[in-house]
């Protein structure tokens, strides 16, 4: 797979984390709980097991599980 459908972006100034499927915007998250909870809206039962899959999610900028600006 060239890109990964789903991508947390970098953390923003203000806290929180863009994330997007597909180049829809799914929410803001401020927490794993928050990213589960979007994934599952968008149809994706299983996706607590997903967080750390690189073949379905990418995480851009800060390392992965942080969501406050460094």
């Amino acid at each position: 797979m060239a890109s990964t459908p789903i991508v947390v972006h970098p953390p923003l100034g203000s806290g929180g984390r863009r994330v997007t499927a597909g180049g829809k915007i799914l929410g803001l998250a401020h927490s794993d709980h928050d990213v589960v909870e979007f994934l599952r809206r968008a149809g994706l039962p299983d996706a607590e097991a997903l967080l750390d899959d690189p073949s379905w999610l990418t995480w851009r900028g800060e390392r992965a599980h942080q969501y406050e600006a460094a």
